[in-house]
Protein backbone atom coordinates (compact mmCIF):
# COMPACT_ATOMS: atom_id res chain seq x y z
CA UNK A 1 0.00 0.00 0.00
CA UNK A 2 0.97 3.32 -0.77
CA UNK A 3 2.11 5.53 2.63
CA UNK A 4 0.94 8.49 1.38
CA UNK A 5 -2.38 7.17 0.44
CA UNK A 6 -2.62 5.40 3.65
CA UNK A 7 -4.41 8.19 5.13
CA UNK A 8 -7.46 8.25 2.85
CA UNK A 9 -8.63 5.12 4.32
CA UNK A 10 -9.78 6.82 7.64
CA UNK A 11 -13.12 6.95 8.25
CA UNK A 12 -12.15 10.32 10.62
CA UNK A 13 -11.17 13.49 8.53
CA UNK A 14 -9.46 15.07 11.53
CA UNK A 15 -5.71 14.70 11.74
CA UNK A 16 -3.03 15.83 14.24
CA UNK A 17 -2.09 19.49 14.53
CA UNK A 18 1.47 19.01 14.91
CA UNK A 19 3.76 16.37 13.31
CA UNK A 20 5.01 14.00 16.12
CA UNK A 21 7.07 12.30 14.08
CA UNK A 22 10.07 15.26 14.33
CA UNK A 23 9.13 16.19 18.09
CA UNK A 24 9.76 12.61 20.45
CA UNK A 25 11.60 13.33 22.83
CA UNK A 26 13.12 16.43 21.17
CA UNK A 27 15.60 13.77 19.08
CA UNK A 28 16.21 14.55 15.92
CA UNK A 29 15.13 12.28 13.19
CA UNK A 30 16.82 8.93 12.13
CA UNK A 31 18.80 9.95 9.59
CA UNK A 32 22.28 9.17 7.47
CA UNK A 33 23.28 12.33 5.28
CA UNK A 34 26.94 10.61 4.63
CA UNK A 35 25.41 7.61 3.17
CA UNK A 36 23.23 10.16 1.06
CA UNK A 37 25.54 11.56 -0.59
CA UNK A 38 27.48 8.13 -1.18
CA UNK A 39 24.44 7.10 -3.07
CA UNK A 40 24.42 10.07 -4.96
CA UNK A 41 28.42 10.48 -5.75
CA UNK A 42 28.50 6.87 -6.80
CA UNK A 43 25.36 7.59 -9.51
CA UNK A 44 27.01 10.71 -11.01
CA UNK A 45 30.70 8.43 -10.77
CA UNK A 46 28.92 5.26 -12.69
CA UNK A 47 25.73 5.90 -14.08
CA UNK A 48 24.93 1.88 -13.96
CA UNK A 49 25.08 1.89 -10.58
CA UNK A 50 21.39 3.72 -10.53
CA UNK A 51 19.90 -0.16 -12.02
CA UNK A 52 21.30 -1.52 -8.44
CA UNK A 53 18.94 0.86 -6.53
CA UNK A 54 16.08 2.12 -7.97
CA UNK A 55 13.74 -0.79 -7.43
CA UNK A 56 14.74 0.16 -3.41
CA UNK A 57 15.46 3.85 -3.14
CA UNK A 58 12.68 6.12 -4.18
CA UNK A 59 13.14 10.13 -3.90
CA UNK A 60 11.17 10.26 -0.62
CA UNK A 61 13.21 8.33 1.14
CA UNK A 62 16.26 10.44 1.44
CA UNK A 63 15.92 12.76 4.59
CA UNK A 64 17.61 16.02 3.45
CA UNK A 65 15.26 17.48 0.71
CA UNK A 66 18.24 18.67 -1.54
CA UNK A 67 19.21 14.69 -1.44
CA UNK A 68 15.34 14.09 -2.99
CA UNK A 69 16.02 16.66 -5.16
CA UNK A 70 18.71 15.42 -6.87
CA UNK A 71 17.70 11.78 -6.77
CA UNK A 72 14.69 12.70 -8.62
CA UNK A 73 16.76 14.49 -11.37
CA UNK A 74 18.85 11.20 -11.65
CA UNK A 75 15.79 9.21 -12.38
CA UNK A 76 14.18 11.70 -14.93
CA UNK A 77 17.50 11.57 -16.73
CA UNK A 78 18.36 7.99 -16.52
CA UNK A 79 14.36 7.81 -18.07
CA UNK A 80 15.07 9.50 -21.05
CA UNK A 81 18.28 7.81 -21.28
CA UNK A 82 20.40 11.49 -20.80
CA UNK A 83 24.04 11.22 -19.93
CA UNK A 84 24.67 11.04 -16.49
CA UNK A 85 27.98 12.76 -14.51
CA UNK A 86 28.90 16.47 -12.81
CA UNK A 87 28.29 18.76 -15.30
CA UNK A 88 25.28 17.09 -17.38
CA UNK A 89 23.26 17.10 -13.46
CA UNK A 90 24.60 20.87 -12.79
CA UNK A 91 23.17 21.89 -16.34
CA UNK A 92 19.41 19.86 -16.02
CA UNK A 93 19.01 21.95 -12.25
CA UNK A 94 19.98 24.89 -13.70
CA UNK A 95 17.17 24.31 -16.23
CA UNK A 96 14.86 23.06 -13.78
CA UNK A 97 15.34 26.14 -11.34
CA UNK A 98 16.93 23.69 -8.76
CA UNK A 99 20.24 24.51 -8.80
CA UNK A 100 20.62 26.90 -6.12
CA UNK A 101 17.80 24.80 -4.05
CA UNK A 102 20.20 21.72 -3.72
CA UNK A 103 23.42 23.98 -3.02
CA UNK A 104 25.12 25.36 -5.78
CA UNK A 105 27.08 23.54 -8.80
CA UNK A 106 30.15 23.13 -6.26
CA UNK A 107 27.70 20.87 -3.84
CA UNK A 108 27.24 18.44 -7.08
CA UNK A 109 31.05 18.55 -7.27
CA UNK A 110 31.43 17.55 -4.00
CA UNK A 111 29.25 14.61 -3.98
CA UNK A 112 31.39 12.91 -6.20
CA UNK A 113 34.39 13.07 -3.15
CA UNK A 114 32.43 11.20 -1.29
CA UNK A 115 33.16 8.15 -2.36
CA UNK A 116 36.34 6.35 -4.71
CA UNK A 117 33.74 4.25 -6.61
CA UNK A 118 30.36 2.54 -7.05
CA UNK A 119 31.34 -0.77 -5.72
CA UNK A 120 29.58 -0.10 -2.10
CA UNK A 121 25.97 2.04 -3.30
CA UNK A 122 23.88 -1.17 -2.48
CA UNK A 123 25.05 -1.36 1.08
CA UNK A 124 24.77 3.10 1.25
CA UNK A 125 21.55 2.95 -0.34
CA UNK A 126 20.04 -0.03 2.54
CA UNK A 127 21.63 2.07 5.66
CA UNK A 128 18.98 5.24 3.39
CA UNK A 129 16.51 3.08 3.27
CA UNK A 130 16.78 2.13 7.25
CA UNK A 131 16.80 5.43 8.26
CA UNK A 132 13.66 5.78 6.14
CA UNK A 133 12.11 3.04 8.38
CA UNK A 134 12.55 4.05 11.54
CA UNK A 135 11.35 7.79 10.62
CA UNK A 136 8.09 5.86 8.88
CA UNK A 137 7.54 3.92 12.01
CA UNK A 138 7.85 6.77 14.69
CA UNK A 139 5.49 8.75 12.25
CA UNK A 140 2.87 5.88 12.07
CA UNK A 141 3.02 5.66 16.30
CA UNK A 142 2.46 9.27 16.93
CA UNK A 143 -0.35 9.60 14.64
CA UNK A 144 -1.22 6.76 16.44
CA UNK A 145 -0.65 8.38 19.85
CA UNK A 146 -3.18 11.42 18.32
CA UNK A 147 -5.74 9.40 16.92
CA UNK A 148 -6.04 6.95 20.18
CA UNK A 149 -6.65 10.77 22.10
CA UNK A 150 -9.91 11.57 20.11
CA UNK A 151 -12.85 10.30 21.88
CA UNK A 152 -14.81 9.36 18.96
CA UNK A 153 -12.30 7.45 17.41
CA UNK A 154 -13.42 3.47 16.84
CA UNK A 155 -10.61 1.29 18.53
CA UNK A 156 -11.16 -1.20 15.68
CA UNK A 157 -10.17 1.58 12.98
CA UNK A 158 -7.01 2.37 15.10
CA UNK A 159 -5.65 -0.85 15.10
CA UNK A 160 -6.33 -1.45 11.63
CA UNK A 161 -4.40 1.86 11.03
CA UNK A 162 -1.52 0.81 13.25
CA UNK A 163 -1.47 -2.69 11.18
CA UNK A 164 -2.39 -1.19 7.64
CA UNK A 165 0.92 1.95 8.47
CA UNK A 166 3.43 -0.79 8.96
CA UNK A 167 2.64 -3.13 6.72
CA UNK A 168 2.88 -0.07 4.12
CA UNK A 169 6.28 0.34 5.52
CA UNK A 170 7.23 -3.97 4.78
CA UNK A 171 5.31 -2.93 1.60
CA UNK A 172 7.45 -0.13 0.19
CA UNK A 173 10.53 -1.82 1.79
CA UNK A 174 9.61 -5.00 -0.50
CA UNK A 175 11.88 -4.98 -3.82
CA UNK A 176 10.15 -7.64 -5.41
CA UNK A 177 11.83 -11.53 -7.13
CA UNK A 178 12.48 -11.92 -10.70
CA UNK A 179 12.74 -15.29 -10.99
CA UNK A 180 14.82 -16.44 -13.81
CA UNK A 181 12.89 -19.02 -15.66
CA UNK A 182 15.81 -21.42 -15.41
CA UNK A 183 14.96 -21.19 -11.78
CA UNK A 184 11.08 -21.72 -11.84
CA UNK A 185 11.35 -24.52 -14.14
CA UNK A 186 13.76 -26.44 -11.22
CA UNK A 187 11.07 -26.16 -8.26
CA UNK A 188 8.28 -27.03 -11.35
CA UNK A 189 10.01 -30.16 -11.91
CA UNK A 190 11.26 -30.68 -8.41
CA UNK A 191 7.55 -30.22 -6.95
CA UNK A 192 6.51 -32.86 -10.02
CA UNK A 193 8.50 -35.02 -8.93
CA UNK A 194 7.13 -34.98 -5.62
CA UNK A 195 3.39 -35.27 -6.56
CA UNK A 196 4.60 -38.13 -8.85
CA UNK A 197 5.55 -40.49 -5.77
CA UNK A 198 2.59 -39.63 -3.72
CA UNK A 199 -0.41 -42.24 -3.56
CA UNK A 200 -3.11 -40.17 -4.84
CA UNK A 201 -3.74 -36.94 -6.94
CA UNK A 202 -4.53 -34.94 -3.91
CA UNK A 203 -2.38 -31.95 -3.51
CA UNK A 204 -4.31 -29.92 -0.57
CA UNK A 205 -6.45 -30.04 1.95
CA UNK A 206 -9.28 -33.64 1.61
CA UNK A 207 -12.53 -32.49 1.96
CA UNK A 208 -13.12 -36.26 3.00
CA UNK A 209 -15.55 -36.80 -0.07
CA UNK A 210 -13.45 -38.60 -2.86
CA UNK A 211 -16.08 -37.85 -5.61
CA UNK A 212 -15.44 -33.85 -4.81
CA UNK A 213 -11.42 -34.38 -4.24
CA UNK A 214 -11.38 -35.76 -7.90
CA UNK A 215 -12.20 -32.63 -9.24
CA UNK A 216 -10.85 -29.87 -6.51
CA UNK A 217 -7.81 -32.21 -5.80
CA UNK A 218 -8.30 -30.73 -2.30
CA UNK A 219 -8.81 -27.29 -0.58
CA UNK A 220 -5.75 -25.08 -2.48
CA UNK A 221 -3.38 -22.72 -0.35
CA UNK A 222 -4.14 -19.11 -0.82
CA UNK A 223 -8.04 -19.88 -2.25
CA UNK A 224 -10.64 -18.28 -1.19
CA UNK A 225 -14.13 -21.02 -1.66
CA UNK A 226 -17.44 -19.71 -1.09
CA UNK A 227 -19.89 -22.20 -0.37
CA UNK A 228 -23.91 -20.50 -1.09
CA UNK A 229 -27.10 -21.68 -0.88
CA UNK A 230 -30.59 -20.55 0.40
CA UNK A 231 -31.64 -20.88 4.03
CA UNK A 232 -32.37 -24.24 5.51
CA UNK A 233 -30.45 -26.04 2.79
CA UNK A 234 -27.37 -27.37 4.97
CA UNK A 235 -24.58 -24.86 4.50
CA UNK A 236 -23.71 -25.19 7.96
CA UNK A 237 -24.03 -28.65 8.43
CA UNK A 238 -22.07 -29.44 5.30
CA UNK A 239 -19.17 -26.65 6.34
CA UNK A 240 -18.96 -28.60 9.59
CA UNK A 241 -18.83 -31.45 7.36
CA UNK A 242 -16.01 -29.64 5.82
CA UNK A 243 -13.86 -29.02 9.26
CA UNK A 244 -14.59 -32.54 10.75
CA UNK A 245 -13.08 -34.32 8.05
CA UNK A 246 -10.24 -32.06 7.79
CA UNK A 247 -9.32 -32.33 11.50
CA UNK A 248 -10.14 -35.83 12.71
CA UNK A 249 -11.32 -37.80 9.51
CA UNK A 250 -8.36 -37.61 6.70
CA UNK A 251 -5.35 -39.26 6.73
CA UNK A 252 -3.25 -36.20 6.95
CA UNK A 253 -5.40 -34.48 9.22
CA UNK A 254 -4.68 -30.15 9.62
CA UNK A 255 -5.41 -28.11 12.44
CA UNK A 256 -8.73 -25.56 11.57
CA UNK A 257 -10.54 -22.28 12.78
CA UNK A 258 -13.79 -22.32 12.69
CA UNK A 259 -15.27 -18.68 12.75
CA UNK A 260 -19.50 -19.02 13.43
CA UNK A 261 -20.75 -15.58 13.64
CA UNK A 262 -24.34 -17.20 13.75
CA UNK A 263 -24.23 -19.94 16.22
CA UNK A 264 -23.09 -20.39 19.89
CA UNK A 265 -19.64 -23.06 20.43
CA UNK A 266 -22.03 -25.26 22.30
CA UNK A 267 -24.47 -25.70 19.15
CA UNK A 268 -21.63 -26.52 17.19
CA UNK A 269 -20.28 -28.89 19.49
CA UNK A 270 -23.94 -30.70 19.70
CA UNK A 271 -24.00 -30.75 15.83
CA UNK A 272 -20.05 -32.04 15.97
CA UNK A 273 -20.72 -34.80 18.07
CA UNK A 274 -23.84 -35.77 16.50
CA UNK A 275 -22.33 -36.33 13.35
CA UNK A 276 -19.18 -38.09 14.82
CA UNK A 277 -21.67 -40.24 17.30
CA UNK A 278 -23.91 -40.92 15.35
CA UNK A 279 -26.57 -39.87 17.78
CA UNK A 280 -29.85 -37.83 16.70
CA UNK A 281 -28.77 -34.54 17.21
CA UNK A 282 -32.68 -33.87 18.83
CA UNK A 283 -31.19 -36.60 21.37
CA UNK A 284 -28.29 -34.74 22.13
CA UNK A 285 -29.91 -31.48 22.66
CA UNK A 286 -32.28 -33.03 25.10
CA UNK A 287 -30.15 -35.02 27.05
CA UNK A 288 -32.23 -37.80 26.66
CA UNK A 289 -29.94 -40.61 25.84
CA UNK A 290 -29.38 -43.75 26.82
CA UNK A 291 -26.31 -45.32 27.95
CA UNK A 292 -25.10 -47.19 24.79
CA UNK A 293 -25.70 -43.63 23.48
CA UNK A 294 -23.75 -41.71 25.99
CA UNK A 295 -20.76 -43.85 25.69
CA UNK A 296 -20.66 -43.07 21.84
CA UNK A 297 -20.78 -39.68 22.59
CA UNK A 298 -17.86 -39.85 25.07
CA UNK A 299 -16.37 -41.78 22.21
CA UNK A 300 -16.78 -39.09 19.99
CA UNK A 301 -15.80 -36.11 22.47
CA UNK A 302 -12.48 -37.83 22.78
CA UNK A 303 -11.59 -37.94 18.88
CA UNK A 304 -12.42 -34.27 18.95
CA UNK A 305 -10.65 -33.41 22.11
CA UNK A 306 -7.30 -34.96 20.58
CA UNK A 307 -7.79 -32.68 17.37
CA UNK A 308 -6.82 -29.46 16.08
CA UNK A 309 -10.06 -27.49 15.95
CA UNK A 310 -10.53 -24.02 17.03
CA UNK A 311 -13.52 -22.30 17.29
CA UNK A 312 -14.71 -18.45 17.70
CA UNK A 313 -18.28 -17.89 18.03
CA UNK A 314 -18.11 -13.74 18.49
CA UNK A 315 -21.06 -12.78 17.16
CA UNK A 316 -20.52 -9.51 14.36
CA UNK A 317 -17.03 -10.09 14.08
CA UNK A 318 -15.54 -7.57 11.59
CA UNK A 319 -12.57 -8.14 8.77
CA UNK A 320 -10.21 -6.38 11.24
CA UNK A 321 -10.84 -8.86 14.33
CA UNK A 322 -10.92 -12.05 11.46
CA UNK A 323 -7.31 -10.88 10.53
CA UNK A 324 -6.19 -10.75 13.62
CA UNK A 325 -7.38 -13.79 15.39
CA UNK A 326 -6.25 -16.04 12.45
CA UNK A 327 -2.83 -14.50 12.20
CA UNK A 328 -2.48 -15.19 15.73
CA UNK A 329 -3.74 -18.38 15.21
CA UNK A 330 -1.68 -19.55 12.09
CA UNK A 331 1.85 -18.07 14.17
CA UNK A 332 0.34 -20.42 17.30
CA UNK A 333 -0.95 -23.20 15.97
CA UNK A 334 -0.09 -23.09 12.08
CA UNK A 335 -3.77 -23.52 11.11
CA UNK A 336 -4.09 -24.89 7.12
CA UNK A 337 -7.86 -24.46 6.75
CA UNK A 338 -10.20 -21.67 7.83
CA UNK A 339 -14.12 -21.69 7.65
CA UNK A 340 -16.11 -18.79 8.06
CA UNK A 341 -20.21 -18.84 8.70
CA UNK A 342 -21.28 -16.87 7.25
CA UNK A 343 -19.98 -13.74 5.33
CA UNK A 344 -22.83 -11.94 5.23
CA UNK A 345 -23.35 -11.36 9.15
CA UNK A 346 -19.34 -9.65 8.83
CA UNK A 347 -18.83 -6.02 9.27
CA UNK A 348 -16.68 -4.60 7.29
CA UNK A 349 -14.66 -1.34 8.49
CA UNK A 350 -15.80 0.96 11.60
CA UNK A 351 -19.85 1.66 11.79
CA UNK A 352 -20.22 1.57 7.81
CA UNK A 353 -21.34 5.36 7.93
CA UNK A 354 -22.06 5.26 4.29
CA UNK A 355 -24.35 2.60 4.67
CA UNK A 356 -23.81 0.88 0.95
CA UNK A 357 -23.36 -2.88 2.21
CA UNK A 358 -22.55 -3.71 -1.40
CA UNK A 359 -19.31 -1.93 -1.25
CA UNK A 360 -18.93 -3.40 2.91
CA UNK A 361 -19.41 -7.09 1.39
CA UNK A 362 -17.02 -6.41 -1.84
CA UNK A 363 -14.09 -4.91 0.73
CA UNK A 364 -14.82 -8.06 2.74
CA UNK A 365 -14.47 -10.74 0.07
CA UNK A 366 -11.05 -9.06 -1.07
CA UNK A 367 -9.48 -8.76 2.59
CA UNK A 368 -10.73 -13.04 2.74
CA UNK A 369 -8.74 -13.19 -0.36
CA UNK A 370 -5.86 -11.41 0.79
CA UNK A 371 -5.72 -13.15 3.99
CA UNK A 372 -6.11 -16.41 2.19
CA UNK A 373 -2.46 -15.70 0.33
CA UNK A 374 -1.04 -14.07 3.22
CA UNK A 375 -1.10 -16.99 5.94
CA UNK A 376 -1.23 -20.00 2.55
CA UNK A 377 -4.19 -21.81 3.43
CA UNK A 378 -7.44 -22.10 2.21
CA UNK A 379 -10.18 -20.29 3.35
CA UNK A 380 -14.11 -21.47 2.60
CA UNK A 381 -16.75 -18.68 3.45
CA UNK A 382 -20.43 -19.60 3.68
CA UNK A 383 -22.85 -17.07 1.69
CA UNK A 384 -26.31 -16.31 1.19
CA UNK A 385 -27.97 -16.50 -2.36
CA UNK A 386 -30.95 -14.31 -3.30
CA UNK A 387 -34.43 -14.48 -3.57
CA UNK A 388 -33.96 -14.67 -7.64
CA UNK A 389 -33.79 -18.21 -7.60
CA UNK A 390 -36.95 -19.22 -5.57
CA UNK A 391 -38.57 -17.35 -8.61
CA UNK A 392 -37.19 -19.40 -11.32
CA UNK A 393 -38.41 -22.24 -13.12
CA UNK A 394 -35.30 -24.32 -12.59
CA UNK A 395 -34.06 -24.06 -9.06
CA UNK A 396 -30.16 -24.68 -9.60
CA UNK A 397 -28.48 -21.64 -8.41
CA UNK A 398 -26.46 -19.44 -10.98
CA UNK A 399 -23.17 -17.07 -9.74
CA UNK A 400 -25.99 -14.01 -10.16
CA UNK A 401 -27.84 -15.43 -7.71
CA UNK A 402 -24.59 -14.52 -4.89
CA UNK A 403 -26.24 -12.01 -2.45
CA UNK A 404 -25.58 -8.36 -2.41
CA UNK A 405 -21.81 -8.45 -4.46
CA UNK A 406 -20.88 -9.27 -7.91
CA UNK A 407 -17.10 -8.67 -6.16
CA UNK A 408 -17.88 -11.95 -3.83
CA UNK A 409 -18.12 -13.77 -7.50
CA UNK A 410 -14.80 -11.84 -8.73
CA UNK A 411 -12.74 -12.54 -5.79
CA UNK A 412 -13.29 -16.22 -4.98
CA UNK A 413 -11.29 -18.83 -6.66
CA UNK A 414 -14.08 -21.74 -6.13
CA UNK A 415 -17.62 -21.28 -5.89
CA UNK A 416 -19.82 -24.04 -4.83
CA UNK A 417 -23.61 -24.47 -4.44
CA UNK A 418 -25.36 -26.45 -2.54
CA UNK A 419 -28.65 -27.79 -3.90
CA UNK A 420 -31.56 -30.10 -2.35
CA UNK A 421 -34.12 -31.11 -5.02
CA UNK A 422 -36.36 -32.33 -1.90
CA UNK A 423 -36.08 -28.17 -0.50
CA UNK A 424 -38.31 -27.85 -3.31
CA UNK A 425 -40.90 -30.58 -3.14
CA UNK A 426 -38.98 -32.45 -5.84
CA UNK A 427 -39.64 -36.06 -4.15
CA UNK A 428 -38.17 -37.76 -6.72
CA UNK A 429 -36.16 -37.85 -10.31
CA UNK A 430 -36.98 -38.12 -13.97
CA UNK A 431 -36.24 -42.06 -13.68
CA UNK A 432 -38.52 -42.34 -10.43
CA UNK A 433 -35.84 -42.74 -8.04
CA UNK A 434 -36.00 -41.46 -4.61
CA UNK A 435 -34.50 -37.48 -3.92
CA UNK A 436 -34.83 -37.84 -0.24
CA UNK A 437 -31.46 -36.42 1.03
CA UNK A 438 -30.29 -35.84 -2.43
CA UNK A 439 -27.97 -32.97 -2.24
CA UNK A 440 -25.64 -31.79 -5.61
CA UNK A 441 -22.48 -29.56 -5.17
CA UNK A 442 -22.45 -27.90 -7.53
CA UNK A 443 -19.02 -26.38 -8.66
CA UNK A 444 -20.08 -23.06 -10.54
CA UNK A 445 -16.45 -21.17 -10.96
CA UNK A 446 -13.41 -23.11 -10.80
CA UNK A 447 -10.41 -20.89 -11.09
CA UNK A 448 -7.92 -23.62 -11.16
CA UNK A 449 -9.70 -26.26 -12.40
CA UNK A 450 -12.70 -28.28 -14.14
CA UNK A 451 -16.65 -27.80 -13.49
CA UNK A 452 -18.97 -30.35 -11.62
CA UNK A 453 -21.85 -31.57 -9.71
CA UNK A 454 -21.15 -34.00 -7.57
CA UNK A 455 -23.94 -35.64 -5.49
CA UNK A 456 -24.03 -36.36 -1.96
CA UNK A 457 -26.89 -37.59 0.68
CA UNK A 458 -27.47 -35.38 3.47
CA UNK A 459 -28.05 -36.90 6.97
CA UNK A 460 -29.30 -34.26 8.77
CA UNK A 461 -30.93 -36.36 11.43
CA UNK A 462 -27.00 -36.63 12.52
CA UNK A 463 -25.88 -34.07 11.05
CA UNK A 464 -23.88 -35.75 8.26
CA UNK A 465 -23.37 -35.77 4.69
CA UNK A 466 -21.88 -38.86 2.67
CA UNK A 467 -20.94 -39.86 -0.41
CA UNK A 468 -23.88 -40.57 -2.76
CA UNK A 469 -23.33 -44.38 -3.46
CA UNK A 470 -22.72 -45.14 0.41
CA UNK A 471 -25.23 -47.40 2.34
CA UNK A 472 -27.92 -45.79 4.34
CA UNK A 473 -27.61 -44.73 7.77
CA UNK A 474 -29.17 -47.10 10.06
CA UNK A 475 -30.86 -46.00 13.35
CA UNK A 476 -29.93 -48.04 16.28
CA UNK A 477 -33.27 -49.93 18.30
CA UNK A 478 -33.82 -47.93 21.53
CA UNK A 479 -35.75 -49.80 24.08
CA UNK A 480 -36.90 -47.07 26.16
CA UNK A 481 -37.95 -44.38 23.28
CA UNK A 482 -37.73 -40.71 25.12
CA UNK A 483 -40.05 -39.13 22.54
CA UNK A 484 -43.09 -41.59 23.68
CA UNK A 485 -43.78 -44.60 24.97
CA UNK A 486 -45.23 -45.74 21.55
CA UNK A 487 -42.62 -46.59 19.08
CA UNK A 488 -43.12 -44.99 15.83
CA UNK A 489 -40.91 -44.47 12.40
CA UNK A 490 -38.56 -41.29 13.22
CA UNK A 491 -39.48 -38.53 10.57
CA UNK A 492 -35.92 -36.90 9.60
CA UNK A 493 -37.38 -34.07 7.75
CA UNK A 494 -39.66 -32.92 10.41
CA UNK A 495 -36.68 -32.67 12.57
CA UNK A 496 -33.83 -31.36 9.79
CA UNK A 497 -31.76 -28.95 11.61
CA UNK A 498 -29.85 -27.30 9.22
Amino acid sequence: MDLQNLNKDRKHKRTPAVDLSTMVYGKIPPQDKEAERAVLGAILIEKRSLAEVTDLLKPEKFYSEAHQRIYQVLLAMDARSADIDEITVVMELKRTEQLDIVGGAYYITDLTRAVVSAAHIASHAKQVVECWMARQVIKVGGEMVAMGYEESQDPFELLDFAEKGIAAIMDSNDRGRITPISTALARSLTRLAFLRQQDSTLTGVSSGYDSLDRITHGWQSTDLIILAARPAVGKTAFALNLARNAAIRISRPVPVAFFSLEMSEGQIMERWLSAESEVFLERIKTGQLEGQEMNRVHNAAARYADSGIFIDDTPALNIFELRAKCRRLKNKHNIGFIIIDYLQLMSGAGDNRNGNREQEISGISRSLKALAKELSVPIIALSQLSRAVENRQDKTPVLADLRESGAIEQDADMVMFLYRPEYYGISADENGASTKGETHVKIAKHRNGSLDTVKLIAQLHIQRFVEFDAEPFAAPEIKNPWRSSVRRPYNDREDDII
